[in-house]
């Protein structure tokens, strides 16, 4: 009896192992995960974000400014808000908590990253984190590029 592996089954099994979920908030090896991961009401009317940075990018970041634009729940722009997370070691999961001014929490539809303001390895020249950066939300609020 001959064994005949064709294309088609090939492709399949690739096919499926494409499909296989990811486990969300897990960075791939030489990426940088951010997730949005949770939110709690302010003592001042505001809203606490809580961020998880997952540093798998081979390189700790001594530099990283993210500009965030913070949409309300009809998904008008409410504010921008620049937030300083460096530094984010090589290898660690990190947690960084920033406070979002003059909005509650639930009427935050979506938060996008609107630019990088910094983004420097450590000795060495900046890069555009864009290229190798993953964002992901557990809160009710999207957060996307």
């Amino acid at each position: 009896m001959t064994r005949r592996f064709s294309a088609a089954r090939s492709g399949r099994a690739l096919l499926l192992a494409a499909l296989l979920p990811v486990f969300p908030g897990m960075a791939e090896e030489g990426r940088l995960g951010v997730e949005l991961n949770k939110f709690e009401q302010g003592e001042t009317g505001g809203c606490r974000a809580f961020f998880l940075f997952r540093n798998q990018s081979g390189q700790t970041l001594e530099g990283f400014e993210m500009s965030l634009a913070i949409l309300d729940g009809t998904g008008v722009i409410d504010q921008l808000l620049s937030i300083d997370a460096a530094p984010l070691p090589i290898a660690r999961t990190t947690l960084k908590l920033f406070e979002i001014p003059d909005i509650a929490c639930e009427n935050i539809s979506e938060i996008l990253l609107h630019e990088m303001t910094a983004c420097k390895p450590q000795n060495a020249d900046p890069v555009d984190c864009f290229d190798f950066m993953d964002l992901s939300s557990k809160t009710p609020a999207g957060f996307v590029k």
